[in-house]
C-alpha cells in the first residue's frame, strides 16, 4: 500500500502497526510550535524529505537545528516542530520530553528497544531523539520511557528550561546566529528559493492522452504570489476527483465535499458536471490549452459554514489536556469563545477579562502569534484564513491564554565601537549613529578595552530596527556588529552540569569549520555554539558570564586559539566561572597546541559526538601564558627621514612560541602570499608547500642574527652562537609538531614542561638546520631557559608570535609571565588509544 499523499509505502501484513502520522495531519500532533531555522539549499546526498518522503536529488533545505530535511517546494508543508532550545515566555516547563524526528539515519543504526537495525539509506525509517540521540522502529519509539535525559552528553548540554530568549521579530538565523552567507556546496548556477513556482518534482506537463496536467492555487496569497502545485488527472474527470486531487496536492485531508473550484473568472463549478475542457476547447476562445502545454489554472476554495467545530487549546495555562472542541455559529465571537471555554478548563470562577484568544500560524519558517479582538466573529475570522489559504488554516491553531503583563527584554551584543569609552559615551554614540530610544533602549554590560556593550531593548520593533541597521554603520572607520545573545538563567542549571561553550572558525580549516557548526549545534544546544566570524569570541563569555561552571571548545588554528584565550585574559574578572578549562580542536595548519594536549595534528573528519565525549572525558592541566611587550625606539621602516614619532610600545600574547629572524621571514612569506591569493590556501597540505617553497628561497639565505641582537635572560646577558632564527618555546612542539628543544638531557637546563614558569631558548643556523629539525634529524642549538627575557633590536628584525608575523622596528622586545596559569584540556592517554584502534 502507499499513501496518495505523503507517499507512505507498507506492506497489507504491516498497516494495523502503522505509528507514522501523515504529513496532512502532522501540523495538529505538534505539542509546542517552534519553527525551523532553514539556511540556504544545499545538495544532500542520501537524505530523504520529511514530507513527501522522497529522496533529495535537487537543491533542498535542511534546519541548521534538528535534522529536517525539506525540498525546496515542500517546505511550505513542513511542521514547525523543531527543537525547543529555549523558553519564550509563552511556554516554560523543566520536564523534558524525547523530540522524535524520523528517518535520515545510517544504515548501521540499531533500535535502543529491539536491539535490531532501524535505519536505511533506500527510504525515510526509523525514529530519532534530536536531544540525547536514541534509535527506535517507528513501532517501538511508541514504548521508550517519555521523559528525555539528553543521554550520554547531558553534562555538556546547556538545558533549554536554562535559557530565555525574546525572539517574536528575529529570524530563527538571527536567534542562533548562524551566517547567511555560509553557502552550502551547491551548483553555481542554481537558483532556488523556499517559494519555488509550482511542483514540477513528481508531475510534468502530461504528454499522455488521457491525462490533463492543472495548476491549482489554495487561496489569495498563492496567487498572489503565482505559488501553484500542479495535479494531473484523467481528461474527463468528474469535480469530485479533481477537488481531492487538489486537496491531497496540498496536504489537506478534510472533506472533499466542503471545498469547491473556482477559475480566475471566479466561475465557480458547483454542478457535477465533468471536468473536460479539452474536447471544449475547440468550439471556445480558450485556445487549445493543452496542445500547447500550458497548464489551466483552479482556485481550491472552502465552501462556507454556518456553523463547525473548532479546537481550542490551553497548553500555556498547564491544565493536563491536549485540547477542548467547541462548536461555534456566525453569532459567535471571541469573547464568548472564551466564555465557554473556561468552564470546560475547570476556570469558569475566574474573569474573563483575563483571558484573550491567540491565534497561532504554525508556519514552518516562522511561527507567527496574533491577538484576536473580543468582538471578532470566530466565523468570519476563519473565512478570511481560508480566503487567503487553506494550507494556512491546517497550520492555524487557537489558544486561550491567560493574560499577563510579560516584560520583554530583548539582548543585543553591539561591537566595534571605539575603545576605551564610558557608557555615556557609548550611548550617545549609539543616538547619533542609531537614533536608539533611550526610554525602550539601556546599556546593560559595557566592555571598553573591547569598544563593545550590550543593550537591554524592551520593544520588539525598535530592537529589529537597531539590529538591521547596525549592519550599515560605520563608526571611525570600523564597521559595527550586532549579534542577538540569549538570557542564561544560572540558577536552573542542574548541579552536576557543565555546559560546553563552543567557538568555531569557519574559515579554519577548509570548509570542515562550517560542518562542525552544524554538526555541534545537533548534538548541543545551538545556543551555546558561537560562530567566531560573527562578532568574536566576547558574545559566547557575556552569554555564559553568569554560569558557575563551563568549559570551553576552541575550534580553529592555533591563531585562533591564542585569539579566544586572549578574550578570556580580558574578559576573566567579569565571569563568575573566572578559570575555565580549554579544549582545542585543531583545524589550522601546525596545530603545534593541539598536538602537545593531544589533541591531533589536524581534524581530519572525525565523528563530532565522539569529540564531544572525549572533551568530556579530558584531563585538566596548566599551562603558561606570556607577556611580550614590544617597544621600539626608532620610526617604524619608511618614516620620512626619521622625523615620525616611534610607534607606541604595543603588548601581545603567546601561548606556543615568538621566534625572531629566518623563521619569522618565512611566516612573513607565507603570510604575503596568502594575502595575495587567499582562495587556494584552504587546505593542510597546499599550506604545507607554500611554507617549503618559501624556504627553498631563503636556503642560500645569510644572516648573521647574532650581531643585530642583544639577549638578556633573567638579568643577565647572554652571549649567541653564530645564528639566524632565535625562537622562545613555552610547548615542546614547533613548525607543525618538530620538537626544536631534542630530548637529550641536559645538566645545564631543567626538562621542559608547559607549566614549569620557564621558556626555553633556541637557535637555528638557517633553513637548512630548521629542515633537519622538522625531520627529526637534529634539533636547535640550546640557548637560555629562564623566565624573564630581554632581547634589544638594534635593526628591524621580522619577529613573529604563534604564527603572526610582522617587521618589528629597533628597540626592546620584553617576554615575561603573563598573570596566573590558563587551565588547558589534555585528551585522555586511554581516549587516544581507542580512538586509534
Amino acid at each position: 500500500f502507499i499513501s496518495t499523499v505523503c507517499n507512505f509505502m507498507s506492506h497489507e501484513k504491516c498497516l494495523k502497526n502503522v505509528k507514522i502520522p501523515c504529513s496532512c495531519i502532522a501540523p495538529s500532533l505538534v505539542r509546542v510550535p517552534v519553527a525551523h531555522c532553514f539556511g540556504p539549499p544545499g545538495h544532500y546526498k542520501r537524505k530523504f524529505c520529511t514530507v513527501c518522503r522522497k529522496s533529495l536529488e535537487a537543491p533542498a533545505f535542511r534546519c541548521e537545528v534538528c535534522e529536517l530535511h525539506v525540498h525546496t517546494d515542500c517546505i511550505l508543508f513542513a511542521c514547525s516542530d523543531c527543537r525547543q532550545c529555549h523558553q519564550d515566555g509563552h511556554l516554560d516547563h523543566d520536564t523534558y520530553h524525547h523530540h522524535w524526528r524520523e528517518g535520515n539515519l545510517s544504515s548501521s543504526a540499531r533500535c535502543e528497544v529491539c536491539k535490531k537495525t532501524c535505519g536505511s539509506s533506500e527510504v525515510l525509517s526509523g525514529m530519532r531523539c534530536e536531544w540525547c540521540g536514541i534509535l527506535a522502529h517507528a513501532a517501538c519509539y511508541v514504548i521508550v520511557t517519555p521523559e528525555c535525559t539528553f543521554g550520554r552528553l547531558r553534562n555538556m548540554i546547556l538545558p533549554p528550561s536554562c535559557v530565555q530568549l525574546f525572539s517574536r521579530n528575529f529570524s530563527k538565523l538571527h536567534c542562533f546566529r548562524i551566517s547567511e552567507n555560509l553557502q552550502p556546496e551547491s551548483d553555481e548556477d542554481d537558483d532556488v528559493d523556499g517559494s519555488t513556482q509550482g511542483s514540477t518534482k513528481d508531475i510534468q506537463i502530461s504528454t499522455d492522452s488521457s491525462k490533463q496536467t492543472l495548476k491549482i492555487f489554495d487561496g489569495n496569497d498563492t496567487v498572489k504570489r503565482n505559488q501553484f502545485r500542479l495535479i494531473s488527472v484523467p481528461r474527463i474527470a468528474k469535480n469530485e476527483e479533481v477537488v481531492e486531487a487538489a486537496l491531497r496536492a496540498y496536504y489537506i485531508n478534510d472533506d472533499q465535499q466542503e471545498y469547491e473550484l473556482q477559475t480566475f473568472t471566479q466561475q465557480v463549478l458547483l454542478s457535477d458536471d465533468v471536468i473536460n475542457r479539452n474536447d471544449a476547447a475547440e468550439d471556445s476562445n480558450l485556445g487549445s490549452v493543452f496542445r500547447e502545454s500550458v497548464p489551466e489554472a483552479w482556485i481550491i476554495r472552502a465552501k462556507p459554514k454556518d456553523d463547525e467545530v473548532i479546537r481550542i487549546y490551553p497548553a500555556w495555562l498547564k491544565v493536563g489536556m491536549a485540547y477542548v472542541s467547541l462548536r461555534v455559529n456566525k453569532d459567535s465571537t471571541v469573547q464568548t469563545v472564551i466564555k465557554e471555554v473556561l468552564p470546560l478548563l475547570g476556570r469558569q470562577m475566574e474573569c474573563l477579562q483575563n483571558f484573550k484568544l491567540v491565534e497561532v500560524l504554525m508556519g514552518s519558517k516562522q511561527v507567527q502569534r496574533m491577538v484576536l479582538d473580543n468582538q471578532e466573529l470566530i466565523l468570519n475570522r476563519l473565512k478570511d484564513i481560508r480566503k487567503t489559504s487553506i494550507r494556512q488554516m491546517n497550520q492555524t491553531r487557537f489558544y486561550i491564554v491567560e493574560n499577563s503583563k510579560s516584560i520583554v527584554q530583548v539582548n543585543l551584543f553591539v561591537g566595534g565601537l571605539p575603545p576605551q569609552l564610558s557608557a555615556e559615551e557609548y550611548t550617545n554614540i549609539l543616538k547619533e549613529e542609531l537614533a536608539i530610544k533611550t526610554n525602550v533602549v539601556s546599556v546593560s554590560h559595557v566592555y571598553q578595552a573591547q569598544g563593545a556593550v550590550v543593550l537591554q531593548i524592551s520593544c520588539f520593533s525598535e530592537a529589529e530596527r537597531i539590529y538591521m541597521l547596525v549592519k550599515d554603520t560605520v563608526v571611525n572607520d570600523k564597521p559595527l556588529n550586532a549579534v542577538v545573545i540569549p538570557a542564561v538563567m544560572a540558577s536552573k542549571i542542574p548541579r552536576n552540569c557543565c555546559p560546553l561553550l563552543v567557538f568555531v572558525n569557519p574559515k579554519s580549516g577548509g570548509l570542515k569549520g562550517r560542518d562542525l557548526l552544524y554538526s555541534f549545534r545537533k548534538l548541543l544546544n545551538p545556543h551555546q555554539v558561537f560562530e567566531l566570524t560573527n562578532g568574536g569570541p566576547l558574545p559566547g563569555f557575556h552569554t555564559f558570564s553568569k554560569v558557575p561552571s563551563f568549559r570551553v571548545l576552541v575550534c580553529g588554528g592555533d591563531g585562533t586559539v591564542g585569539w579566544v584565550l586572549g578574550a578570556l585574559e580580558e574578559i576573566r574578572h567579569k565571569l563568575v566561572c573566572s578559570e575555565p578549562s580549554v579544549a582545542i580542536l585543531p583545524l589550522g595548519t601546525g596545530n603545534d597546541l593541539g598536538r602537545v594536549l593531544r589533541w591531533g595534528a589536524g581534524y581530519s573528519g572525525e565523528d563530532p559526538y565522539s569529540i564531544l565525549v572525549s572533551v568530556d572525558e579530558a584531563d585538566d592541566v596548566l599551562m603558561d601564558r606570556w607577556t611580550i611587550l614590544l617597544d621600539a625606539e626608532e620610526p617604524a621602516e619608511g618614516a620620512e627621514n626619521g622625523i615620525a614619532e616611534p610607534e607606541p610600545p604595543k603588548i601581545v600574547q603567546m601561548n606556543n612560541y615568538c621566534g625572531l629572524g629566518i623563521d619569522a621571514e618565512l611566516s612573513l612569506d607565507f603570510h604575503h602570499a596568502r594575502e595575495e591569493e587567499p582562495g587556494k590556501f584552504n587546505s593542510r597540505f597546499h599550506n604545507k608547500g607554500v611554507y617549503v617553497k618559501v624556504g627553498l628561497q631563503k636556503i642560500s639565505h645569510t644572516r648573521n642574527l647574532h650581531k643585530d641582537i642583544k639577549l638578556q635572560v633573567d638579568q643577565h646577558e647572554v652571549e649567541l652562537p653564530s645564528i639566524e632564527g632565535l625562537i622562545f618555546i613555552n610547548i615542546p612542539s614547533w613548525g607543525s609538531g618538530a620538537d626544536l628543544w631534542g630530548s637529550e638531557s641536559d645538566n645545564r637546563f631543567e626538562k621542559p614542561r608547559i607549566d614549569d614558569g620557564l621558556l626555553e631558548v633556541v637557535g637555528v643556523t638557517g633553513v637548512v638546520h630548521m629542515g633537519q629539525v622538522q625531520g627529526g634529524f637534529r634539533s636547535g642549538i640550546r640557548i637560555a631557559q629562564g623566565s624573564y627575557f630581554r632581547v634589544t633590536l638594534l635593526k628591524p628584525i621580522p619577529v613573529q608570535v604563534d604564527g603572526e608575523p610582522w617587521i618589528q622596528a629597533p628597540g626592546q622586545i620584553i617576554i615575561s609571565a603573563a598573570g596566573p596559569k590558563v587551565h588547558m584540556l589534555k585528551k585522555s592517554k586511554q581516549k587516544q588509544k581507542k580512538t586509534g584502534s
